[in-house]
């Protein structure tokens, strides 16, 4: 087993985007974390992710839909149980909303428990007079401004792993356990704000499925699937040493999973057909996403198909386009008709959310609830006009009532981002937000 790992991805490739590590690469530092890191047990399990990829699968077919949510950046901080419970209602009442107006099985992928480093398009910042590393998640460094905190610091993957396993344990008890019942949907909505026109939306709906349910057992039908969820764990594969240290040989099949999380996705940063980042990808058997931006060509993603999914396994490959409100009408429709024509399958979702990222006036980086949700309806535009399925939706958000986007039911205005702008990296949409987004992103669900 030992021999395969070691010889498994090809040594030499660039790999973009990585921390600089004290002492280098094959510092003694990043060498120790590696090796723990390398004892430590799965944090997810080879057929969970078999599970997730006969899914994805459907999906592809038009026979489901993908709803993947959470932060931009997780940091050690917010990994609470408040926090993490939050997201998962939050998740659970979208993934609710989704289900019942469109009657589509809805596959609930949080963006959580690996999700702690970022790429970015420096490596130093400067403030005045004074030039750091650039902050690259709390798996790398940390947010504040001082040396010895920017500093990377290659025990932090180990933290990594720890605070994920600690936030799966709590994820998997939330779904098992009772909480996720589908008979808790009003219970759901405690804790959030209920006067504002989406939560009257949601209780009204959750009315209906509750006399549904109702009906139901008087008939003497009482599914046991009701009773809990399958909930799935994913992450940006950014820092390789990490990754690798995490994958492992599936003792049913002798082939390697990446058990860091179910579903990992390659950025639009690190997708280089030759670079190591994709050859990690090709090497593992978990399903695997790939970030498309409004440059990206047809070529690029047939390339990208053949060297990932060569022989076209249904469920290994999704496509998250990130193109801008005002690029993804011109430029998905070619990408999606090219890889159709083709004859690969691939799950298309669409991430509303790094396209339309700008600086307010007063300096916070912020997104626009209308440009996000105008990128969505691109989306299903365009698949529409190519008869083409509309497979998911890939979300930054948070169960938390903060003001990091402008818009939405509350109105949010540029000067309110000062109110309670919290994210590490990039803003998200908030609990009332997201679940706006649900219902607007179920209407069209249901006119496809």
């Amino acid at each position: 087993m030992k021999s395969s790992l070691d010889t498994l991805f090809t040594p030499g490739l660039v790999a973009a985007q990585q921390p600089n590590w004290p002492g280098g690469p094959d510092g003694p530092a990043i060498k120790a974390a590696v090796t723990e890191l390398k004892s430590f047990p799965p944090l997810v399990f080879a057929g969970e992710c078999d599970d997730l990829k006969a899914r994805i699968a459907l999906a592809a077919d038009g026979k489901g839909f993908w709803l993947q949510g959470g932060d931009c950046a997780e940091t050690f901080a917010a990994a609470t149980a408040d926090s993490i419970r939050n997201r998962i209602k939050t998740i659970l009442q979208m993934a609710a909303v989704l289900q019942y107006h469109s009657s589509l099985p809805v596959i609930k992928v949080g963006r959580m428990a690996g999700q702690f480093a970022k790429p970015r398009s420096n490596d130093l910042e400067t403030r005045g007079d004074i030039t750091l590393p650039a902050y690259r998640g709390d798996a790398v460094n940390d947010l504040e401004f001082t040396e010895s905190s920017r500093t990377p610091d290659p025990h932090r993957l180990v933290r990594v792993y720890n605070t994920s396993a600690a936030t799966l344990n709590l994820v998997r008890a939330f779904t098992q356990g009772g909480f996720a019942d589908l008979r808790q949907v009003h219970e759901w909505n405690k804790g959030f704000i209920r006067d504002s026109s989406v939560g009257v939306r949601y209780e009204q709906m959750a009315s209906e499925i509750g006399r549904a349910l109702a009906f139901m057992k008087s008939a003497g039908v009482d599914p046991e699937s009701f009773k809990s969820v399958d909930f799935f764990s994913s992450h940006e594969a950014l820092i390789l040493e990490y990754e690798k240290a995490l994958t492992r040989i599936d003792s049913r099949t002798g082939d390697p999973y990446d058990v860091s999380g179910h579903f990992i996705w390659i950025g639009e940063r690190t997708r280089q057909l030759d670079g190591a980042h994709v050859d990690f990808a090709s090497k593992v058997r978990n399903p695997i996403g790939v970030k498309l931006g409004p440059k990206s060509t047809v070529d690029d993603a047939l390339a990208l198909i053949d060297k990932l999914d060569p022989d076209r396994e249904p469920g290994r490959l999704t496509f998250i386009t990130r193109m801008g409100a005002g690029k993804i009408r011109e430029a998905l429709p070619a990408l999606v008709d090219g890889v159709t024509k083709s004859g690969a399958k691939v799950l298309w979702v669409c991430d509303p959310m790094h396209g339309n990222t700008y600086e307010a006036p007063s300096g916070y980086k912020t997104r626009s609830f209308d440009d996000v949700m105008d990128e969505v309806k691109g989306f299903f535009e365009v698949h529409k006009a190519l008869g083409t399925h509309p497979g998911g939706v890939h979300i930054e958000l948070t169960g938390d009532d903060v003001t990091e986007c402008v818009g939405g039911g509350e109105q949010i205005s540029h000067e309110d981002l000062a109110t309670r702008y919290e994210s590490a990296c990039d803003p998200r949409l908030n609990h009332a937000q997201s679940l706006e987004l649900a219902f607007l992103v179920a209407e069209m669900l249901r006119q496809r």
